[in-house]
């Protein structure tokens, strides 16, 4: 956590919440939770940007908590664009509401609705849930969501650019039109705002750093290299670093590519997409984390998906198609105040992919001399024969913009919960229809 100065105790919590925040040795609060939580917890609604890794969950869990304790018929409903940030976040939560007698119901994707059923059946205060499988339940008609006074749009500009808009219009205009609503993301495009202006009354906006500031202690690096010297590279990289490596890739098929390719070397390696089912991404996360897995290959899926902490290093092998992703990528290290890096490889073509991402940032990426490398094995060539170069993609087309990403658009969305989230095509450099 990084230190305010200030603690827990003078941001109007209730003492039985202060007490399991000191069991569970969270005592000084983060920016985003310093400013977030008295304004939560007197009901209004919120708009709060702050960088990745800072304690959001529980900027608006607390108030959550504290606000269902005053009036136990209220219920609380948390939106999140992956499975795994849904997860996640309920763990957190149930450290706080589980020991006050709370309850919650996590409703996602690639895991048995029936056992959701009985979940909510259990009558939870609290309901986290993705999108899609919410709006299952809402059409089953096993979930009611007359009582959720309090809701909670979190990582809400990923959900936009995962084409989950159509379904966000669809839930908020069945929930109740008297009701607490906080937005939280560490970027700002501009169909947020427009989400604001709709669904949001009179917005308190807190805004820890500008939408784009990586964490602070994350140093950067970057490697401007061709695409048949990638593997070569990062075989140089995973011999210098050999702590815990989270590497993104933009395309499913390279992640499992390179994740074979890591194997192979010896590496402890494993492969994280929308194409491993709900076990087999349980399975990889845990291992990155209890240390079976040295290595995790993953697409954007886990950009916002994971906390896992003391990550040594995030290699961006690709650049994210969206520019706002990098920011999320490289946010997964150097998480809780701790130091981290994060090394970004991009072919000579992709300069301008460059200039967006140092624009976003507002500053320039130290550029790394390329060592010599080897000329590329037999094994290689062959591994990677199929391997094509991404084609030019234009910037500017951010998840705000273009006839697909606008929000309440009626086209079919991009990619949701029951069907794969937004990665684009391995061949076209597209998004998925």
């Amino acid at each position: 956590m990084s230190e305010t100065g200030s603690s827990f105790r003078g941001l109007g919590i209730a003492p039985n919440i202060l007490t399991i925040l000191d069991k569970i040795h969270f005592t000084i609060p983060t920016p985003i939770q310093e400013k977030s939580i008295p304004q939560a917890i007197e009901g209004k609604d919120m708009i709060g940007i702050a960088e990745t890794g800072t304690g959001k969950t529980l900027a608006f869990g607390v108030p959550l908590i504290q606000n269902i304790l005053k009036d136990p018929r209220r219920k609380a409903l948390v939106l999140l664009p992956t499975r795994e940030l849904a997860v996640q976040a309920d763990e957190m939560l149930r450290k706080v509401a589980v020991p006050l007698g709370l309850k919650t119901a996590v409703l996602i994707g690639g895991e048995s609705i029936r056992k959701q059923w009985y979940a909510l059946d259990r009558k939870p205060q609290i309901i986290l849930a993705t999108p899609g499988r919410l709006i299952d339940h809402l059409e089953q008609k096993t979930v009611s969501l007359k009582d959720a006074t309090i809701v909670v749009l979190d990582e809400a500009d990923r959900m936009l650019d995962m084409g989950f808009a159509p379904q966000l219009r669809r839930i908020l205009e069945v929930l109740p039109s008297e009701r607490q609503t906080m937005l939280f993301s560490a970027t700002m495009p501009q169909s947020i705002v427009a989400m604001a202006r709709a669904f949001l009354k009179l917005p308190v906006s807190i805004e820890i750093a500008h939408p784009g500031t990586a964490a602070k202690d994350v140093t950067q690096e970057l490697f401007f290299v061709t695409q048949p010297e990638k593997l070569r590279l990062l075989e140089k990289v995973l011999q210098e670093y050999r702590g815990s490596v989270l590497i993104f890739t933009r395309t499913k098929f390279g992640a499992k590519k390179i994740a074979v390719h890591l194997r192979a070397l010896g590496h402890a390696a494993v492969e994280f997409h929308s194409n491993r089912s709900q076990n087999q991404r349980q399975e990889a996360l845990m291992g990155f984390k209890n240390g079976k897995y040295r290595v995790l290959v993953a697409t954007d899926i886990a950009a916002r998906g994971i906390d896992v902490k003391n990550i040594e290093l995030v290699l961006n092998y690709d650049l994210p198609t969206v520019t706002e992703d990098y920011v999320h990528r490289i946010g997964r290290t150097g998480r809780a105040g701790q130091s981290g890096h994060a090394i970004s490889f991009a072919r000579p073509d992709e300069k301008g992919d460059v200039q967006s991402i140092e624009h976003l940032m507002r500053m320039t990426l130290p550029v790394s001399k390329t060592p010599t490398l080897p000329p590329p094995s037999p094994q290689d060539a062959k591994l990677f024969e199929r391997e094509r170069t991404f084609p030019p993609r234009r910037f500017g087309r951010g998840p705000q913009q273009g006839p697909n990403r606008r929000f309440g658009s009626s086209n079919k969305p991009q990619g949701s919960d029951r069907r794969r989230p937004f990665e684009p095509h391995r061949h076209s450099g597209g998004p998925r229809r």
